[in-house]
């Protein structure tokens, strides 16, 4: 058995959180759990008492938690997709993070360009009351869709609370998608009311976000007003946006006071997006109960959050390490909150704000730490980061050399936590845990009350050997459906399809012999460079608008640690690929979808690999440039076209 990189100190896990619940759960079920197995082997045994116990302990604000936990839906009784958690309970999920009302720090925001914010827990709560008033009058009830096309901001925060606190859905997008990526997502909600910034900063531009916003709101007529945050200027233009209005003149500021809507648990409190791999995103709702105990469960017991603690999280408003972030709120935490380039104006930018603000959970994309070393930031040797206890890494796969270089160049005593679940589950199905030691290359834990396990092809457990990460019982955080999905089947396509009752959502995995997790990668076509899933729908559609390509496939292709996208195009007869084509290419997709998906290469193919049906086959091509086995040719109308992917050398520089 190999050597921990890392084992947190006796008094260390005496003092956690992990330690408290389990005690509390010996105590109130005269058992003897002494270690994180046993309690996770008992949340998987006893699941409906897990989480029961977890709302108490976590001190779930709300005006019933009524007496049953768990039943089956009325469309299939007994299906996995249709059990239902907490069926009496009414709550409200603003009224949970914003149940702390004094004068400790809340919300610290920290732009690329030096400037910085920070609210209280009080000043926020009056901020949330004023614009809640505004979205009241505006006629925002249960059910409405609030968008919000917005930088990482304080404002965004408050935005989602004030629609929430109504009973409002939220729906967000970060600033750097394109026209038509917005529309794909926003287009199938129809939200009520959009928010937007006037603009946002990124390594060192000032990027004007209202022609966008204007082109947005024209194809969206459910619209009805447009609320504009000046975050690059005093005094934005507003005349070219119909139905809008500066923040200023929309909230309330009379207004003292929240009536809180109590709603059911599965009242809709997010919608997320899916990658859109096979045409547009799909539309993932989540429920407000079972996004709230469920990020109580991981902020509170794996990271161990609490109120003396500062947590920040690298990430977009796009990605749903927003929503986890913001969820901290509901255990007092300070957040810290950064909008820009990672790497502007220095490689050292948020290990600087790490140390002035003395961040105590740190959290990044893997993608992020490779580029750190590759960069030769050191932090251990020139910041303070004293306050540091943990940094989490999510997006894709942590490299075995990336947890060295944690290890070696940022900090020794530290709990280094790579964790892994998705959009899908607004959640985990593995992190970290503070009373068990680090692994190099492994996630540390399953997450309690999650009945991880990986398959083989035909539905079979493994052990300790690769195959389909799959879960087996019902958790709270599942969707409680896709939005334009009356009959649940694009749900049950999505998640359990592959396997009879049985959730998978395309992770290739492995649990080790400690009972942690290595995340192989995904087992579909998404694409995921530097852990950011994109569908190749999104950039076929794009690449199809130059003139000369005829068809195009996209994979991703596995290179220096992480994942980048290749393109390959078929084009015109006659035409060849040149410096000028890629450009207008590349050109293309920056423009209407986020630079994340413009390709790293090029390339002119002569065909494209199709099924009978005619499909294209990305996982097949994908397989090809590995140097892989294709297997179940037959189901290819045109089986030769594998070979001309094969040993290509513009994929070796």
């Amino acid at each position: 058995m190999s050597q921990p990189l890392w084992s947190p100190s006796p008094e260390r896990v005496a003092g956690s959180n992990m330690v408290a619940f389990m005690e509390r759960i010996n105590g109130n079920y005269g058992l003897q759990l002494s270690n994180y197995d046993n309690l996770y082997g008992w949340s998987i045994d006893q699941a409906q008492d897990f989480w029961s116990e977890l709302w108490d302990y976590a001190e779930v604000k709300a005006e019933a938690k009524g007496e049953r936990m768990l039943v089956d839906g009325d469309k299939r009784p007994g299906a996995f997709q249709d059990q239902r958690w907490f069926p009496d309970a009414r709550l409200n999920f603003a009224e949970n993070l914003l149940s702390r009302r004094d004068n400790k720090t809340a919300l610290v925001f920290r732009g690329e360009d030096g400037r910085r914010q920070s609210l209280s827990y009080a000043e926020l709560y009056q901020r949330v009351v004023q614009l809640a008033a505004g979205l009241r009058r505006a006629g925002v009830v249960p059910g409405d869709r609030v968008a919000g096309f917005m930088p990482n901001c304080i404002d965004t925060v408050v935005a989602m609370l004030a629609t929430t606190s109504l009973g409002g859905v939220w729906s967000s997008c970060s600033p750097d998608f394109g026209i038509n990526g917005v529309l794909d997502r926003f287009g199938q909600i129809q939200p009520k009311v959009l928010f937007t910034t006037d603009g946002y900063l990124y390594n060192g531009k000032t990027l004007n976000s209202l022609p966008r916003v204007a082109g947005i709101a024209a194809d969206l007529p459910a619209i009805e007003r447009i609320v504009v945050v000046p975050f690059v200027t005093d005094t934005p233009d507003l005349s070219a946006l119909p139905d809008s209005v500066v923040l200023d003149d929309f909230i309330d500021s009379q207004a003292s006071e929240i009536d809180f809507a109590q709603l059911p648990f599965n009242h809709p409190l997010y919608v997320m997006y899916s990658s859109g791999t096979t045409g547009v995103p799909k539309c993932i709702v989540h429920g407000a109960g079972g996004t709230l105990l469920q990020h109580l469960k991981e902020h509170k017991l794996h990271t161990d959050l609490g109120p003396d603690d500062v947590l920040f999280y690298y990430t977009t408003c796009g990605w749903m390490m927003w929503n986890w972030l913001v969820s901290g709120l509901a255990v007092g935490a300070t957040l810290v909150l950064f909008d820009g380039s990672p790497f502007a104006p220095r490689a050292e930018v948020l290990w600087d704000i790490a140390e002035q603000e003395g961040i105590t959970v740190f959290g990044t994309s893997a993608k992020y730490i490779a580029a750190l070393e590759k960069a030769g930031v050191k932090p251990a040797a020139s910041h303070d980061l004293s306050a540091l206890r943990a940094l989490l890494s999510t997006g894709s796969p942590l490299a075995h050399e990336s947890f060295d270089y944690v290890y070696r160049d940022i900090k020794q005593d530290l709990l280094l936590a790579s964790i892994s679940g998705g959009t899908d589950i607004i959640s985990c199905f593995a992190l970290g845990c503070p009373i068990k030691p680090v692994y190099r290359g492994e996630l540390q834990c399953l997450g309690l009350g999650m009945a991880v396990d990986i398959f083989d092809d035909d539905g079979q457990p493994l052990r300790q050997e690769k195959g389909e990460l799959v879960c087996t019982q019902p958790f709270p955080s599942m969707p409680v459906g896709f939005w334009n999905d009356p009959d649940g089947e694009k749900y049950h396509d999505a998640y359990f399809a592959r396997f009879d009752n049985i959730w998978a959502h395309g992770d290739y995995g492995e649990i080790t012999e400690h009972g942690g997790l290595i995340i192989h990668g995904r087992s579909d076509a998404v694409l995921n460079p530097g852990g950011v899933r994109i569908g190749t729908a999104e950039i076929y559609r794009q690449v199809e608008k130059v003139e000369g390509v005829l068809e195009s496939i996209a994979v991703g292709q596995n290179w220096d640690d992480d994942v980048r996208v290749v393109l390959f195009v078929v084009l015109r007869e006659g035409l060849s690929l040149d410096d000028a084509l890629v450009q207008t290419i590349r050109q293309t997709i920056r423009a209407e979808t986020t630079p994340r998906h413009v390709p790293a290469k090029v390339i002119q193919v002569a065909a494209i690999p199709r099924t009978i049906s005619g499909k294209i086959v990305e996982l097949a091509v994908r397989k090809v440039i590995h140097g892989e086995e294709v297997k179940n040719t037959d189901a290819l109308a045109n089986p030769e076209a594998l070979a001309l992917y094969r040993d290509l050398p513009e994929l070796q520089c």
